[in-house]
């Protein structure tokens, strides 16, 4: 390769970036400079024969595109496109007035040509052409462009709000995931404006066909009384030259303007999304055996009708007919459902019947199904937006969709809450019933179905709309049923929070942290921390509801202490005390006074004694029973106060004496002593001994 073509195409390559940002200026800069400045012939030779072949490439592209979002760059185009052809009428009437005495080719060969090749030389002839594209453009393409985009921008803002309401439901449902989500999202948007657009741009067109008449009668005019007046010209001379000059620059116009203007009615008349227009129009109206033969034959009863066209008409007939009969004999389709679904019984199994099993489902009784409905105001799905999203603000990870689905083996109004397939939650509701929980000392009778709390399991009725005010002023809590599914989730979810955790969760948390803070987490996961270690250590938190929305701070903790110890409950240990401040808030809120349950000192030594070293005594199994029914009774005695339940032990029993008590007390909060912050105090409450009291 020549070493100057190669460096001019290294440069090109190099800079070309930079000039497709500085295009679309230069070319309103060029179009603006046709207006204005002189042209000579030549030079207005080839920017007619650049619009023609722009106008032929806008009508390719919107025929060959599958979506009007294809081309969404259409409207400025549109507008572009028109100021080129403008600037060429300004330009090319300065020409012709200027030069038209001197010949048909003062102006160009391109608009010679089309004056005398076109219209065979009779202006006459060549305007009525013109006047005939005109009305063509005008009246028809664009009147129904026109109107056509003005129905589609309102109806496609009126249906904005329902498509980002499915795509919040689809992603709710669990069957994208948020990237695609926020990509649909952003095709709403951007189908909304473009369409919107289109029914401005629309208006380009339309006045460009006005201009096209008005610069022709200018031009004739203006032609014809300058040849006579200041050229001396006779006016049989003028008309011939001038006027047959004006409409073929008329004519070099209006012909891309009429491309365009197709163009734009293509674009907004665009119906689906899988074929471009071409193969939806060879699909729809020329694959229908039927309608080719009843064509075929009426064309034939009309050829053997004296003084008709025999052949032409029969000639027709018989290549619909040929037609007709090609495609009836082409095999009929596959049906896609049945390679899809093939029956259980024929064919061999495959890996597309293995289906994962969901990470956390809901399934709903066939009455239930109503409450997913989108068009109602605080649908079930948009309950479980939020609860999604208080998940991840509150606890500090993203939880997994949840897949809700339809199951016909429940009862009509129950409902049941999956975790890995297994069942953990469930409960029944009622559509336009409401819930009313007695939040407890509450004795006022209700007419209703008496029944539980699914999420608390505190005594509540079921009660009807007539009687919510009454339930509401004797001191109900009175929730309608989306809430009340939407709260036994809610609930299960943060009981289940470790085990919601999974790998997937575990490393988008991680590539979350890295943009907030890329140093530390590359520092320390995966190379001081491998992702699994992390994981369990962030589970062993969240299972004794400790909140990791601080997840600087574990991974902090992380750095300071993974070189000394690997063992996930050793590294969860002390990121607990790292968070204490924080532990201790959520338990007990503002407060600096903590009130504690403490355990009787020579059972406290007993307890160290057996666990707190692995080579000592076993613990007693007798001193384990009444040890946790004991904690169970306190637990239950410091909810009854409306005070936290909380033990306070030694650092080194802490981890062994909450999985002792985490069964019979789940909501029991256990501290060790060095996870008391410095700047609160403790206050002993209940005393824990060796035998109930």
């Amino acid at each position: 390769m020549n070493p100057q073509l190669k460096s001019a195409q290294q440069w090109f390559n190099t800079n070309r970036s930079l000039m497709q940002g500085v295009s679309a200026p230069i070319m309103v800069m060029t179009i603006l400079a046709m207006m204005v400045l002189p042209m000579p012939a030549w030079l207005l030779d080839t920017f007619f024969t650049i619009n023609i072949a722009v106008a032929l490439m806008v009508m390719m592209v919107a025929a060959y595109m599958v979506r009007p979002l294809d081309f969404a760059a259409f409207p400025s185009v549109l507008l572009l496109t028109t100021l080129m052809r403008l600037s060429l009428n300004v330009a090319s009437t300065r020409v012709v007035l200027l030069e038209g005495h001197t010949g048909a080719g003062a102006a160009g060969a391109v608009i010679e040509a089309f004056g005398h090749f076109l219209i065979g030389g009779n202006f006459a002839v060549g305007l009525i052409v013109f006047a005939i594209l005109v009305v063509i453009n005008f009246i028809v393409v664009t009147k129904g462009a026109e109107r056509i985009a003005e129905v589609s921008a309102r109806f496609t803002l009126d249906a904005m709000p329902g498509k980002q309401m499915a795509v919040d439901a689809d992603l709710n449902a669990g069957l994208i995931n948020d990237a695609e989500a926020k990509r649909r999202r952003a095709e709403v948007g951007e189908e909304a404006d473009f369409f919107g657009s289109m029914d401005g741009a629309s208006k380009f067109v339309r006045g460009d066909a006005i201009a096209g008449i008005l610069i022709l009668l200018i031009n004739i005019v203006g032609g014809f009384t300058i040849g006579v007046l200041q050229h001396g010209l006779t006016a049989s001379k003028a008309a011939d030259t001038y006027i047959l000059l004006a409409v073929g620059d008329a004519l070099v116009a209006q012909i891309p303007g009429l491309l365009i203007s197709i163009a734009a009615a293509m674009v907004v008349s665009r119906v689906g999304k899988d074929d471009d227009i071409g193969k939806q129009i060879i699909h729809q109206l020329f694959d229908s055996p039927k309608v080719l033969g009843i064509t075929a034959g009426i064309l034939a009863f009309m050829g053997i009708i004296p003084n008709m066209p025999h052949t032409v008409f029969l000639s027709m007939a018989a290549v619909l007919g040929y037609s007709a009969w090609a495609i009836s004999k082409r095999p009929a389709p596959v049906d896609a459902t049945a390679i899809v679904a093939p029956p259980p019984t024929d064919g061999e199994a495959t890996w597309d019947d293995l289906q994962p099993v969901d990470l956390l489902g809901l399934e709903l009784g066939y009455r239930l199904i109503t409450l997913v409905d989108k068009t109602r105001p605080g649908d079930l799905l948009t309950r479980i937006k939020g609860v999604r999203r208080k998940f991840a603000q509150e606890v500090g990870f993203l939880p997994p969709p949840v897949h809700v689905r339809d199951n016909l083996d429940l009862k009509p109004s129950a409902y049941r809450i999956t975790l890995r397939g297994v069942v953990v939650g469930e409960g029944e509701a009622f559509p336009g019933m409401y819930l009313a929980i007695n939040p407890g000392g509450i004795t006022t009778p209700l007419i209703g179905t008496a029944t539980t709390d699914p999420a608390f399991g505190l005594p509540a009725h079921w009660i009807d709309e007539r009687q919510k005010e009454a339930a509401q002023m004797a001191g109900f809590t009175v929730v309608d049923s989306e809430t009340v599914m939407a709260t036994h989730l809610s609930h299960l979810m943060q009981v289940q929070a470790a085990r919601l955790l999974s790998r997937t969760e575990t490393q988008q948390l991680v590539e979350h942290v890295s943009k907030l803070a890329p140093k530390l987490i590359e520092e320390v996961v995966p190379k001081m921390v491998s992702i699994a270690t992390f994981q369990k250590v962030l589970q062993l938190l969240l299972e004794e509801s400790v909140h990791i929305r601080d997840i600087r701070t574990i991974v902090e903790c992380l750095a300071e202490h993974a070189g000394s110890t690997t063992d996930p409950a050793d590294l969860a240990r002390r990121v607990r005390i790292a968070l204490a401040p924080a532990i201790v808030q959520q338990i007990y809120g503002p407060t600096r006074e903590l009130n504690v349950i403490a355990i009787e000192p020579g059972l406290e030594r007993m307890l160290v004694q057996a666990l707190g070293n692995a080579a000592g005594p076993a613990l007693d199994p007798g001193v384990a029973d009444l040890l946790t029914r004991n904690v169970a009774d306190v637990a239950l005695q410091q909810e009854e106060l409306g005070v936290p339940a909380c033990l306070l032990v030694p650092d080194q029993i802490r981890n062994a004496i909450s999985r002792l008590v985490r069964r019979v007390a789940p909501r029991l909060q256990v501290l060790a002593h060095s996870e008391i912050p410095e700047t609160h105090t403790i206050r002993i409450g209940p005393i824990l001994k060796g035998a109930l009291t």
